[in-house]
Protein backbone atom coordinates (compact mmCIF):
# COMPACT_ATOMS: atom_id res chain seq x y z
CA UNK A 1 0.00 0.00 0.00
CA UNK A 2 1.31 3.48 -0.84
CA UNK A 3 2.87 5.64 1.85
CA UNK A 4 -0.06 8.02 2.22
CA UNK A 5 -2.80 5.60 1.26
CA UNK A 6 -3.34 4.04 4.72
CA UNK A 7 -4.21 7.45 6.16
CA UNK A 8 -7.78 7.75 4.94
CA UNK A 9 -8.96 10.76 6.95
CA UNK A 10 -7.51 13.58 9.04
CA UNK A 11 -9.54 16.25 10.76
CA UNK A 12 -9.96 18.64 13.68
CA UNK A 13 -12.68 18.37 16.33
CA UNK A 14 -13.66 20.59 19.27
CA UNK A 15 -14.26 19.15 22.74
CA UNK A 16 -16.57 21.27 24.93
CA UNK A 17 -18.40 18.74 27.17
CA UNK A 18 -21.50 20.96 26.90
CA UNK A 19 -21.85 19.65 23.28
CA UNK A 20 -22.74 16.24 24.73
CA UNK A 21 -26.56 16.30 25.09
CA UNK A 22 -26.51 14.43 28.43
CA UNK A 23 -24.19 17.15 29.78
CA UNK A 24 -25.40 20.26 27.98
CA UNK A 25 -29.17 19.76 28.11
CA UNK A 26 -30.96 22.75 26.59
CA UNK A 27 -27.67 24.61 26.05
CA UNK A 28 -26.75 22.33 23.12
CA UNK A 29 -28.85 24.58 20.88
CA UNK A 30 -25.98 27.08 21.07
CA UNK A 31 -23.53 24.56 19.55
CA UNK A 32 -25.90 22.92 17.06
CA UNK A 33 -23.59 23.73 14.11
CA UNK A 34 -20.70 21.89 15.79
CA UNK A 35 -22.89 18.90 16.70
CA UNK A 36 -24.19 18.64 13.11
CA UNK A 37 -20.66 19.03 11.73
CA UNK A 38 -19.43 16.16 13.95
CA UNK A 39 -22.16 13.98 12.37
CA UNK A 40 -20.80 14.95 8.90
CA UNK A 41 -17.21 14.31 10.00
CA UNK A 42 -18.18 10.88 11.34
CA UNK A 43 -20.01 10.03 8.12
CA UNK A 44 -16.80 10.76 6.21
CA UNK A 45 -14.71 8.68 8.63
CA UNK A 46 -17.15 5.80 8.08
CA UNK A 47 -17.04 6.26 4.27
CA UNK A 48 -13.23 6.26 4.43
CA UNK A 49 -13.50 2.74 5.93
CA UNK A 50 -11.16 3.68 8.79
CA UNK A 51 -10.70 0.68 11.11
CA UNK A 52 -8.82 2.72 13.73
CA UNK A 53 -9.05 6.34 14.84
CA UNK A 54 -6.01 8.01 16.38
CA UNK A 55 -6.98 10.93 18.64
CA UNK A 56 -4.65 13.48 20.21
CA UNK A 57 -5.90 15.67 23.03
CA UNK A 58 -4.47 18.69 24.87
CA UNK A 59 -6.05 17.49 28.14
CA UNK A 60 -4.43 14.08 28.51
CA UNK A 61 -1.99 13.90 31.44
CA UNK A 62 0.91 16.14 30.40
CA UNK A 63 4.52 15.02 30.42
CA UNK A 64 7.24 17.60 29.89
CA UNK A 65 9.37 15.66 27.41
CA UNK A 66 7.19 12.71 26.36
CA UNK A 67 4.02 12.12 24.41
CA UNK A 68 1.52 10.01 26.34
CA UNK A 69 -0.79 7.20 25.23
CA UNK A 70 -3.65 5.62 27.14
CA UNK A 71 -2.87 1.92 27.62
CA UNK A 72 -5.28 -0.93 26.86
CA UNK A 73 -6.56 -3.46 26.26
CA UNK A 74 -9.60 -1.16 26.42
CA UNK A 75 -9.75 2.57 26.97
CA UNK A 76 -12.71 4.15 28.69
CA UNK A 77 -14.06 7.47 29.84
CA UNK A 78 -17.18 9.00 31.33
CA UNK A 79 -18.64 12.43 31.97
CA UNK A 80 -18.96 12.15 35.77
CA UNK A 81 -16.91 15.34 36.16
CA UNK A 82 -19.67 17.06 34.18
CA UNK A 83 -22.63 15.64 36.14
CA UNK A 84 -23.38 12.87 33.62
CA UNK A 85 -21.68 9.75 35.11
CA UNK A 86 -23.91 7.36 33.16
CA UNK A 87 -22.65 8.68 29.81
CA UNK A 88 -19.59 6.63 28.86
CA UNK A 89 -17.25 5.84 25.97
CA UNK A 90 -15.35 2.57 25.65
CA UNK A 91 -13.09 1.35 22.84
CA UNK A 92 -10.50 -1.31 22.19
CA UNK A 93 -6.91 -0.07 21.96
CA UNK A 94 -5.14 -0.66 18.64
CA UNK A 95 -2.05 -2.05 20.33
CA UNK A 96 -0.30 -2.90 17.06
CA UNK A 97 -0.54 0.67 15.78
CA UNK A 98 0.48 2.19 19.13
CA UNK A 99 3.54 -0.09 19.18
CA UNK A 100 4.46 1.07 15.66
CA UNK A 101 3.98 4.74 16.62
CA UNK A 102 6.23 4.22 19.67
CA UNK A 103 8.91 2.56 17.50
CA UNK A 104 8.81 5.23 14.77
CA UNK A 105 8.98 7.98 17.41
CA UNK A 106 11.92 6.30 19.15
CA UNK A 107 13.92 6.52 15.93
CA UNK A 108 13.39 10.29 16.06
CA UNK A 109 14.40 10.38 19.78
CA UNK A 110 10.79 11.06 20.80
CA UNK A 111 9.38 9.18 23.79
CA UNK A 112 5.84 7.75 23.91
CA UNK A 113 4.80 6.88 27.45
CA UNK A 114 1.87 4.53 28.15
CA UNK A 115 -0.37 5.51 31.05
CA UNK A 116 -2.42 2.78 32.78
CA UNK A 117 -5.96 2.53 34.11
CA UNK A 118 -6.78 6.16 33.59
CA UNK A 119 -10.15 7.58 32.62
CA UNK A 120 -10.03 9.41 29.29
CA UNK A 121 -9.80 13.19 29.52
CA UNK A 122 -12.70 15.19 28.04
CA UNK A 123 -10.55 16.30 25.07
CA UNK A 124 -10.51 12.64 23.99
CA UNK A 125 -13.91 11.58 25.32
CA UNK A 126 -16.00 14.28 23.57
CA UNK A 127 -14.85 13.56 19.96
CA UNK A 128 -14.98 9.78 20.65
CA UNK A 129 -18.54 10.17 21.97
CA UNK A 130 -19.64 11.81 18.70
CA UNK A 131 -17.81 9.27 16.51
CA UNK A 132 -19.45 6.34 18.31
CA UNK A 133 -22.93 7.88 18.68
CA UNK A 134 -22.95 8.69 14.95
CA UNK A 135 -22.24 5.10 14.00
CA UNK A 136 -18.46 4.62 13.77
CA UNK A 137 -17.02 1.62 15.59
CA UNK A 138 -13.41 0.48 15.62
CA UNK A 139 -10.19 0.52 17.56
CA UNK A 140 -8.65 3.66 19.03
CA UNK A 141 -5.24 5.07 19.87
CA UNK A 142 -5.59 7.99 22.31
CA UNK A 143 -2.57 10.27 22.67
CA UNK A 144 -1.60 13.41 24.52
CA UNK A 145 1.04 15.96 23.62
CA UNK A 146 4.01 17.41 25.50
CA UNK A 147 5.91 20.61 26.27
CA UNK A 148 8.37 19.87 23.48
CA UNK A 149 8.88 22.37 20.63
CA UNK A 150 6.45 22.97 17.78
CA UNK A 151 8.94 21.32 15.43
CA UNK A 152 8.94 18.15 17.53
CA UNK A 153 5.14 18.02 17.45
CA UNK A 154 5.26 18.15 13.65
CA UNK A 155 7.88 15.38 13.69
CA UNK A 156 5.75 13.27 16.02
CA UNK A 157 2.93 13.64 13.45
CA UNK A 158 5.36 12.38 10.77
CA UNK A 159 6.07 9.35 12.98
CA UNK A 160 2.36 8.60 13.30
CA UNK A 161 2.01 8.85 9.50
CA UNK A 162 4.91 6.43 9.05
CA UNK A 163 3.38 3.98 11.57
CA UNK A 164 0.01 4.13 9.79
CA UNK A 165 1.74 3.29 6.50
CA UNK A 166 3.54 0.37 8.19
CA UNK A 167 0.40 -1.33 9.57
CA UNK A 168 -1.21 -1.11 6.11
CA UNK A 169 -4.74 -0.65 7.45
CA UNK A 170 -7.07 2.32 6.89
CA UNK A 171 -6.63 4.76 9.79
CA UNK A 172 -8.18 8.16 10.57
CA UNK A 173 -6.53 10.87 12.66
CA UNK A 174 -8.45 13.45 14.72
CA UNK A 175 -6.80 16.46 16.37
CA UNK A 176 -8.91 17.47 19.36
CA UNK A 177 -8.70 21.12 20.36
CA UNK A 178 -10.61 24.32 20.89
CA UNK A 179 -9.40 27.58 19.36
CA UNK A 180 -9.23 30.91 21.18
CA UNK A 181 -10.76 31.06 24.68
CA UNK A 182 -10.74 34.86 24.75
CA UNK A 183 -13.06 35.98 21.97
CA UNK A 184 -15.45 38.18 23.92
CA UNK A 185 -15.77 39.92 27.28
CA UNK A 186 -16.83 37.39 29.86
CA UNK A 187 -15.14 34.50 28.00
CA UNK A 188 -13.78 31.77 30.31
CA UNK A 189 -10.14 32.85 30.00
CA UNK A 190 -10.80 36.60 29.90
CA UNK A 191 -10.97 38.77 26.78
CA UNK A 192 -8.24 39.72 24.33
CA UNK A 193 -9.17 41.99 21.40
CA UNK A 194 -6.65 40.21 19.11
CA UNK A 195 -7.84 36.69 19.90
CA UNK A 196 -10.20 36.53 16.91
CA UNK A 197 -7.22 36.98 14.56
CA UNK A 198 -5.83 33.60 15.63
CA UNK A 199 -9.12 31.83 14.86
CA UNK A 200 -9.51 33.66 11.54
CA UNK A 201 -5.99 32.67 10.42
CA UNK A 202 -6.61 28.98 11.27
CA UNK A 203 -10.01 28.96 9.53
CA UNK A 204 -8.69 30.77 6.43
CA UNK A 205 -5.63 28.52 6.21
CA UNK A 206 -7.85 25.43 6.07
CA UNK A 207 -10.45 27.03 3.78
CA UNK A 208 -7.71 27.89 1.28
CA UNK A 209 -6.14 24.43 1.60
CA UNK A 210 -2.96 26.04 2.95
CA UNK A 211 -3.01 24.26 6.31
CA UNK A 212 0.77 24.59 6.68
CA UNK A 213 0.14 28.30 7.35
CA UNK A 214 -0.95 27.14 10.82
CA UNK A 215 2.64 26.15 11.62
CA UNK A 216 3.75 29.72 10.85
CA UNK A 217 1.22 31.57 13.03
CA UNK A 218 2.70 34.33 15.19
CA UNK A 219 3.36 32.59 18.52
CA UNK A 220 2.65 35.77 20.50
CA UNK A 221 -0.80 35.90 18.90
CA UNK A 222 -1.28 32.24 19.81
CA UNK A 223 -0.52 33.02 23.46
CA UNK A 224 -2.87 36.02 23.47
CA UNK A 225 -5.64 33.80 22.07
CA UNK A 226 -5.42 31.34 24.97
CA UNK A 227 -6.10 28.34 22.70
CA UNK A 228 -5.84 24.65 23.52
CA UNK A 229 -5.75 23.15 20.02
CA UNK A 230 -2.54 24.41 18.45
CA UNK A 231 -0.20 21.53 19.27
CA UNK A 232 -2.89 19.00 18.33
CA UNK A 233 -3.14 20.72 14.94
CA UNK A 234 0.65 20.67 14.51
CA UNK A 235 0.64 16.89 15.03
CA UNK A 236 -2.22 16.65 12.49
CA UNK A 237 -0.13 18.65 9.97
CA UNK A 238 2.70 16.19 10.45
CA UNK A 239 0.32 13.27 9.94
CA UNK A 240 -1.26 14.80 6.82
CA UNK A 241 2.01 15.86 5.17
CA UNK A 242 2.41 14.41 1.65
CA UNK A 243 -1.25 13.36 1.53
CA UNK A 244 -3.60 14.71 -1.12
CA UNK A 245 -5.25 17.35 1.01
CA UNK A 246 -8.97 17.91 0.71
CA UNK A 247 -9.43 20.67 3.25
CA UNK A 248 -12.85 21.83 4.32
CA UNK A 249 -14.19 23.82 7.25
CA UNK A 250 -17.32 21.92 8.26
CA UNK A 251 -18.24 24.43 10.95
CA UNK A 252 -16.84 27.24 13.04
CA UNK A 253 -18.71 28.97 15.84
CA UNK A 254 -17.92 30.72 19.10
CA UNK A 255 -21.13 31.05 21.13
CA UNK A 256 -19.46 31.56 24.51
CA UNK A 257 -16.28 33.33 23.49
CA UNK A 258 -14.44 30.06 22.76
CA UNK A 259 -13.82 29.06 19.13
CA UNK A 260 -15.08 25.60 18.10
CA UNK A 261 -13.80 24.30 14.75
CA UNK A 262 -14.80 21.10 12.95
CA UNK A 263 -12.63 20.63 9.87
CA UNK A 264 -11.28 18.10 7.42
CA UNK A 265 -7.65 18.05 6.23
CA UNK A 266 -7.52 14.72 4.37
CA UNK A 267 -10.38 12.54 3.16
CA UNK A 268 -10.60 9.53 0.91
CA UNK A 269 -13.89 7.75 0.41
CA UNK A 270 -15.19 5.29 -2.12
CA UNK A 271 -16.24 8.32 -4.17
CA UNK A 272 -12.81 9.80 -4.68
CA UNK A 273 -10.18 7.57 -3.15
CA UNK A 274 -8.31 6.87 -6.36
CA UNK A 275 -8.26 10.30 -7.95
CA UNK A 276 -4.47 10.21 -8.17
CA UNK A 277 -4.44 6.99 -10.19
CA UNK A 278 -7.14 8.05 -12.64
CA UNK A 279 -5.89 8.14 -16.21
CA UNK A 280 -4.25 11.42 -17.13
CA UNK A 281 -6.32 11.80 -20.29
CA UNK A 282 -9.54 11.79 -18.25
CA UNK A 283 -8.15 14.58 -16.14
CA UNK A 284 -6.49 16.69 -18.80
CA UNK A 285 -9.30 19.20 -19.03
CA UNK A 286 -9.42 19.68 -15.27
CA UNK A 287 -5.67 19.46 -14.78
CA UNK A 288 -4.91 23.17 -14.72
CA UNK A 289 -7.50 23.82 -12.04
CA UNK A 290 -6.79 20.65 -10.07
CA UNK A 291 -3.20 21.73 -9.54
CA UNK A 292 -4.59 24.77 -7.76
CA UNK A 293 -7.41 23.22 -5.72
CA UNK A 294 -10.07 25.76 -5.03
CA UNK A 295 -8.07 28.62 -6.58
CA UNK A 296 -11.16 30.24 -8.15
CA UNK A 297 -13.38 30.43 -5.03
CA UNK A 298 -10.24 31.16 -2.95
CA UNK A 299 -9.72 34.34 -5.00
CA UNK A 300 -13.35 35.37 -4.38
CA UNK A 301 -12.85 34.77 -0.65
CA UNK A 302 -9.65 36.85 -0.51
CA UNK A 303 -11.26 39.72 -2.41
CA UNK A 304 -14.35 39.79 -0.18
CA UNK A 305 -12.53 39.35 3.13
CA UNK A 306 -10.01 42.09 2.28
CA UNK A 307 -12.72 44.48 1.08
CA UNK A 308 -15.04 43.90 4.03
CA UNK A 309 -12.25 44.26 6.58
CA UNK A 310 -10.09 46.98 5.04
CA UNK A 311 -12.23 48.63 2.34
CA UNK A 312 -9.55 47.94 -0.29
CA UNK A 313 -9.84 45.98 -3.52
CA UNK A 314 -6.91 43.62 -4.03
CA UNK A 315 -5.01 43.30 -7.30
CA UNK A 316 -5.26 39.66 -8.42
CA UNK A 317 -1.92 37.86 -7.90
CA UNK A 318 0.32 37.51 -10.95
CA UNK A 319 0.96 33.77 -10.52
CA UNK A 320 -2.60 32.54 -11.09
CA UNK A 321 -3.29 29.56 -13.42
CA UNK A 322 -3.83 30.26 -17.12
CA UNK A 323 -7.61 30.10 -17.04
CA UNK A 324 -7.69 33.32 -14.99
CA UNK A 325 -6.30 35.29 -17.93
CA UNK A 326 -9.19 34.34 -20.29
CA UNK A 327 -12.16 36.71 -20.69
CA UNK A 328 -15.39 35.27 -19.26
CA UNK A 329 -18.52 36.30 -17.45
CA UNK A 330 -19.02 34.88 -13.98
CA UNK A 331 -21.33 34.88 -10.99
CA UNK A 332 -19.98 34.99 -7.43
CA UNK A 333 -22.28 33.40 -4.83
CA UNK A 334 -21.91 33.82 -1.07
CA UNK A 335 -23.67 31.38 1.25
CA UNK A 336 -23.73 30.79 4.98
CA UNK A 337 -22.38 27.49 6.29
CA UNK A 338 -26.05 26.44 6.62
CA UNK A 339 -26.48 26.90 2.86
CA UNK A 340 -28.54 30.12 2.94
CA UNK A 341 -27.80 32.60 0.14
CA UNK A 342 -26.03 35.76 1.38
CA UNK A 343 -25.31 37.44 -1.97
CA UNK A 344 -25.03 36.64 -5.67
CA UNK A 345 -24.10 39.03 -8.46
CA UNK A 346 -22.48 38.40 -11.80
CA UNK A 347 -21.94 39.30 -15.43
CA UNK A 348 -23.00 37.34 -18.50
CA UNK A 349 -20.87 39.39 -20.88
CA UNK A 350 -17.47 40.11 -19.35
CA UNK A 351 -16.68 43.74 -18.63
CA UNK A 352 -13.03 43.16 -17.66
CA UNK A 353 -10.02 41.93 -19.59
CA UNK A 354 -9.48 38.78 -17.50
CA UNK A 355 -11.53 36.30 -15.48
CA UNK A 356 -9.42 37.20 -12.41
CA UNK A 357 -10.57 40.84 -12.68
CA UNK A 358 -14.16 39.72 -13.41
CA UNK A 359 -14.20 37.62 -10.22
CA UNK A 360 -12.75 40.55 -8.26
CA UNK A 361 -15.40 43.02 -9.48
CA UNK A 362 -18.32 40.64 -9.01
CA UNK A 363 -17.11 39.42 -5.61
CA UNK A 364 -17.13 42.97 -4.21
CA UNK A 365 -20.60 43.58 -5.73
CA UNK A 366 -21.95 40.32 -4.37
CA UNK A 367 -20.80 41.19 -0.85
CA UNK A 368 -21.92 44.83 -0.87
CA UNK A 369 -24.43 45.57 -3.64
CA UNK A 370 -26.91 42.70 -3.86
CA UNK A 371 -30.20 44.58 -3.35
CA UNK A 372 -31.73 41.60 -1.54
CA UNK A 373 -29.22 41.73 1.33
CA UNK A 374 -27.41 44.18 3.58
CA UNK A 375 -23.63 44.40 2.98
CA UNK A 376 -21.57 41.61 4.51
CA UNK A 377 -20.16 42.52 7.95
CA UNK A 378 -16.68 41.53 9.24
CA UNK A 379 -18.13 39.35 12.03
CA UNK A 380 -19.94 37.19 9.44
CA UNK A 381 -16.79 36.27 7.49
CA UNK A 382 -15.78 33.09 9.39
CA UNK A 383 -19.22 31.61 8.64
CA UNK A 384 -19.38 32.19 4.87
CA UNK A 385 -18.46 30.02 1.91
CA UNK A 386 -18.08 30.95 -1.74
CA UNK A 387 -18.67 29.57 -5.21
CA UNK A 388 -18.00 31.01 -8.65
CA UNK A 389 -19.90 30.09 -11.82
CA UNK A 390 -17.77 30.76 -14.91
CA UNK A 391 -19.94 31.17 -18.01
CA UNK A 392 -19.33 30.31 -21.64
CA UNK A 393 -20.33 32.88 -24.30
CA UNK A 394 -24.13 32.89 -24.74
CA UNK A 395 -25.47 31.51 -28.05
CA UNK A 396 -28.88 32.15 -29.62
CA UNK A 397 -31.14 29.10 -29.34
CA UNK A 398 -34.69 27.69 -29.38
CA UNK A 399 -36.60 26.18 -26.49
CA UNK A 400 -35.79 22.68 -27.83
CA UNK A 401 -32.06 23.41 -27.54
CA UNK A 402 -32.27 23.91 -23.78
CA UNK A 403 -31.54 21.36 -21.09
CA UNK A 404 -31.77 22.91 -17.59
CA UNK A 405 -29.25 20.40 -16.23
CA UNK A 406 -26.57 21.43 -18.76
CA UNK A 407 -27.40 24.96 -19.94
CA UNK A 408 -28.31 28.18 -18.25
CA UNK A 409 -30.72 30.47 -20.08
CA UNK A 410 -30.96 34.20 -20.85
CA UNK A 411 -34.38 35.50 -21.82
CA UNK A 412 -34.62 38.90 -23.58
CA UNK A 413 -37.63 40.82 -24.79
CA UNK A 414 -37.45 41.73 -28.47
CA UNK A 415 -35.94 45.15 -27.99
CA UNK A 416 -33.39 43.87 -25.49
CA UNK A 417 -34.78 46.17 -22.82
CA UNK A 418 -35.56 43.47 -20.28
CA UNK A 419 -33.25 40.54 -19.65
CA UNK A 420 -33.46 37.66 -17.18
CA UNK A 421 -30.92 34.93 -16.48
CA UNK A 422 -31.04 31.55 -14.75
CA UNK A 423 -27.98 29.42 -14.05
CA UNK A 424 -28.02 25.72 -15.02
CA UNK A 425 -28.53 22.74 -12.75
CA UNK A 426 -30.68 24.43 -10.11
CA UNK A 427 -32.61 22.30 -7.61
CA UNK A 428 -36.27 21.88 -8.49
CA UNK A 429 -36.05 23.10 -12.12
CA UNK A 430 -36.63 20.09 -14.35
CA UNK A 431 -37.90 21.48 -17.66
CA UNK A 432 -36.77 24.11 -20.16
CA UNK A 433 -40.24 25.67 -20.03
CA UNK A 434 -39.93 26.18 -16.24
CA UNK A 435 -36.48 27.62 -16.73
CA UNK A 436 -37.68 30.19 -19.31
CA UNK A 437 -40.77 31.06 -17.27
CA UNK A 438 -38.74 31.78 -14.10
CA UNK A 439 -36.06 33.75 -15.97
CA UNK A 440 -38.82 35.83 -17.65
CA UNK A 441 -40.49 36.49 -14.32
CA UNK A 442 -37.15 37.63 -12.83
CA UNK A 443 -36.81 40.13 -15.70
CA UNK A 444 -40.37 41.39 -15.39
CA UNK A 445 -41.23 40.16 -18.90
CA UNK A 446 -45.01 39.56 -19.08
CA UNK A 447 -46.23 36.08 -20.13
CA UNK A 448 -46.97 35.66 -23.87
CA UNK A 449 -44.34 38.30 -24.79
CA UNK A 450 -42.17 37.30 -27.75
CA UNK A 451 -38.67 36.67 -26.44
CA UNK A 452 -35.19 35.74 -27.61
CA UNK A 453 -33.46 32.84 -25.88
CA UNK A 454 -29.73 32.35 -25.37
CA UNK A 455 -28.09 29.39 -23.76
CA UNK A 456 -24.74 29.12 -22.02
CA UNK A 457 -22.75 26.57 -20.13
CA UNK A 458 -21.48 27.17 -16.63
CA UNK A 459 -18.64 25.57 -14.65
CA UNK A 460 -19.14 25.87 -10.91
CA UNK A 461 -16.13 26.10 -8.60
CA UNK A 462 -17.07 25.72 -4.95
CA UNK A 463 -15.17 25.67 -1.69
Amino acid sequence: MGHASSLVFAGIAPHPPIMVPEVGGDAIGEVRASIDAMATLTKRVIESKAETVVLISPHAPLEAVAFVAYDGPTIHGDFSMFRAPATTVVAELDDELLTEITRAAEQQNLITLRIQNTNLDHGTAVPLYFLQRNGWSGKVVALGYSFLSNEEHLRFGNCIRQAIATVKRPVAFIASGDLSHRLKPGAPAGYNPDAHLFDEEVVEAIRNCQATRIANIDQNLRQRAGECGYRSMLVALGVAEDSNGSCEVLSYEAPWGVGYLVAQLVCTSSGYADVSSASSSANEAADETSRYPGAIPALARRVIETFVRAGTIITPPADLPDEFSARAGCFVSIKTLDGDLRGCIGTVDPVNDTLAEEITTNAVSSATRDPRFSPVRPDELPNLKYSVDVLSSPELCNLDDLDPKIYGVIVEDEIGFRRGLLLPNLAGITSAADQVEIASRKAGIPPETRVKLFRFRSDRYSE
